[in-house]
C-alpha cells in the first residue's frame, strides 16, 4: 500500500495487490523481461540493474541478484529466475517507492518539528459526501496522533502544512497518475512546500468500504508518509507495501508502524489519571511564581510582505520555488500552485540568523548563503560540512565584510556578487573569481542603478531590487524592461 522529490522532497505511490502460488515460466517473453527490468530498476534500484534485453548475457548477475532480492523480500521462491508467481507479483498494483525490511524512515528521517500539523483538503471526490471524507481523513491522522504527541488542525483556506487533493491523470507534480486500477494515491515525506502533501487518484472509486477503494486505509498508509514513515517488509504493517482490506471499525496502528513513528517523534504521554479521593498526605500548597529578574524579550512578529515599504534582504530561487529574506524570515513562493509560507530562517537551517544574498548552482544542486563576513553551502535543508567558510575563502579581499546581493545567471553559467557600488563575477564550476573584478554596477548594468539589495533569476529574467522596487532585466541585451514593486510577488492583491 500506501512519493525530492522529493526534497528536494520524496514521493510515495501507493496501488493495490495481493500475493499467490503459481509455476515456473521457462522461456519469459520479451516483453515480460523488458517489464520485470522496469519493475526492479523502480523499486529495487540500489542494485542497479541493466536491462535484461538486447544485452541479456552480460548484465545476467546483476538482474537475477536484484530479482532474487525482490522475490525475498515478498516471500517468494528465490530462484532469481522470472517465474509466473513472481510476474504475477510484478503484474499487481503497488506503491512506488522502494522496499525496505521492517518499519523505515526516509533518508535524513525529516519530520515535522512542531506539536501541531495543519492539513487542508483543497478538494474533493464526488465519489463520497464532504463530510465523509473529512471525517475518513480525521480517523486517518487520529491513529497517529493516538500514539505519538501530534496534534492535526484541518484549516480551511491558505497554505497547510499537508495538501490535500483528489486528482487524475498529469496533475503538475511530474507524477501522473495513470487511471482507474493502477496508481491510487501518492504522499511527499515531512518539509516545506509540497512536502508532506497527498494526492489521491480521482480516477479510483473511492469508498468506505470493502468494495472499490477503501479511502480510509489508502489515507492512512498515505499520511504515514506524509509523517516521515517509508515501508515495512511486515505483512501486518500498515505501511506494506501491497494493499489489501481490513476491517477498518476501530482500526488501531499495528505495533509495527507504531515502532516506526514513535521512533520519529517519540510517545504520546497519557493525561494523568484522577487524584485520590482520600490522599494520605495533605496536599502542599503550590507556591506563587515569582516575577522572572530579566524577562526574555518578546519575540518580533514576523515582517508583513504586503508593507509597501518591503525591502528585501535576499532572494533567490531553489528548487524551482522562489524564496525571499527578511528580517530572520523568509517567504517561500511556491511554482506549482499559488500559496506563499513564512517561516524563520532557523527553524528550517540552525546556527542561520539572518541572510544577506543568497543564489542556487543547479548543478551541484547546492545553495549558497552569505550572512555577514561569512558564507554557509546548503543542500535541501542540510547545511554542508566545513561550514561556515570566511568571505576570504570565496576569493574575496579582506575590505569585504557583507555581501548585499548574489544572482547565477544561467545564460553565463557565473554568479554575479554584488558589495556596494561594484561587483565580482564568480566561476562556480572552477571555484574562483573572473579577472578584471569588481567592476562598477552603474556601468556594466546600466539601468539597474549602483546599489542592489537583492538578486534572483527566474524564466530568463534578472531581478535587481533595491530599496521597494526592482527592475527586470534582460542579462544578454544589457537593458531594463520595466520596473516592479517588491510587493508584486507577495500575492497581495
Amino acid at each position: 500500500m500506501m512519493e525530492g522529490a522529493l526534497a528536494v522532497k520524496t514521493v510515495i505511490i501507493v496501488v493495490i495487490g495481493a500475493l499467490c502460488g503459481a509455476v515456473p515460466t521457462i522461456s519469459p517473453s520479451q516483453e515480460e523481461l523488458s517489464k520485470a527490468q522496469e519493475y526492479l530498476s523502480q523499486f529495487f534500484s540500489d542494485v542497479g540493474v541493466s536491462a535484461p534485453n538486447s544485452v541479456w548475457r552480460s548484465s545476467l548477475d546483476s538482474f537475477e541478484d536484484t530479482l532474487r532480492k525482490m522475490q525475498q523480500f515478498f516471500g517468494l521462491t528465490v530462484t532469481g529466475q522470472l517465474d509466473s508467481n513472481t510476474l504475477e507479483v510484478m503484474a499487481r498494483p503497488r506503491c512506488g517507492f522502494t522496499d525496505v525490511s521492517r518499519y523505515g524512515h526516509f533518508d535524513g528521517r525529516p519530520k515535522w518539528d512542531k506539536p501541531l500539523v495543519t492539513y487542508r483538503i483543497v478538494d474533493y471526490t464526488p465519489d463520497l459526501s464532504q463530510s465523509d471524507v473529512d471525517a475518513t481523513i480525521s480517523k486517518a491522522l487520529k491513529v497517529y496522533s493516538d500514539v505519538v504527541p501530534l496534534t492535526f488542525k484541518q484549516i480551511d483556506s491558505g497554505t497547510a502544512d499537508i495538501m490535500i487533493t483528489f486528482k487524475s491523470q498529469d496533475h503538475g507534480d511530474f507524477s501522473p497518475f495513470d487511471g482507474q486500477g493502477g496508481v491510487l494515491a501518492h504522499a511527499f515525506s515531512p518539509g516545506e512546500g509540497i512536502g508532506g502533501d497527498t494526492h489521491f487518484d480521482e480516477d479510483e472509486t473511492w469508498t468506505l468500504t470493502s468494495a472499490g477503494t477503501n479511502l480510509f486505509l489508502v489515507a492512512a498508509h498515505e499520511l504515514g508518509h506524509a509523517l516521515g514513515l517509508a515501508h515495512s517488509q511486515v505483512q501486518t504493517a500498515l505501511m506494506y507495501p501491497t494493499y489489501h482490506y481490513v476491517n477498518t471499525e476501530g482500526y488501531k496502528l499495528p505495533d509495527d508502524d507504531t515502532q516506526g513513528v514513535q521512533a520519529i517523534y517519540g510517545h504520546r504521554v497519557n493525561p494523568t489519571t484522577e487524584p485520590d479521593p482520600n490522599p494520605t498526605e495533605k496536599p502542599v500548597p503550590k507556591p506563587q511564581p515569582r516575577p522572572e529578574p530579566n524577562p526574555q524579550p518578546t519575540p518580533q512578529p514576523p515582517p508583513d510582505r504586503c508593507n509597501s515599504n518591503l525591502i528585501f534582504d535576499a532572494a533567490t530561487p531553489i528548487q524551482r520555488h522562489l524564496y525571499f529574506f527578511k528580517d530572520g524570515h523568509f517567504w517561500k513562493r511556491r511554482s506549482s500552485w499559488h500559496g506563499i509560507t513564512i517561516r524563520t530562517i532557523q527553524s528550517v537551517w540552525p546556527g542561520i540568523r539572518k541572510v544577506d544574498a543568497a543564489y542556487e548552482y543547479k548543478k551541484s544542486n547546492t545553495v549558497i548563503f552569505f550572512e555577514g563576513a561569512n558564507y554557509w553551502g546548503i543542500r535541501e535543508n542540510t547545511i554542508l560540512p566545513g561550514y561556515p567558510k570566511p568571505l576570504r575563502d570565496f576569493g574575496f579581499p579582506p575590505s569585504v565584510t557583507k555581501v548585499d546581493a548574489a544572482v547565477h545567471v544561467s545564460f553565463t553559467g557565473k554568479t554575479l556578487l554584488f558589495v556596494n557600488d561594484k561587483y565580482w563575477s564568480y566561476n562556480d564550476r572552477t571555484g574562483r573569481m573572473d579577472a578584471g573584478y569588481p567592476k562598477f554596477i552603474h556601468t556594466e548594468l546600466p539601468g539597474i542603478g549602483n546599489k542592489v539589495d537583492a538578486a534572483f533569476e527566474n524564466k530568463g529574467y534578472l531581478y535587481f531590487s533595491h530599496g521597494t522596487t526592482q527592475t527586470e532585466y534582460k542579462y544578454q541585451l544589457r537593458r531594463a524592461v520595466r520596473t516592479l514593486l517588491n510587493t508584486g510577488w507577495m500575492d497581495c492583491n
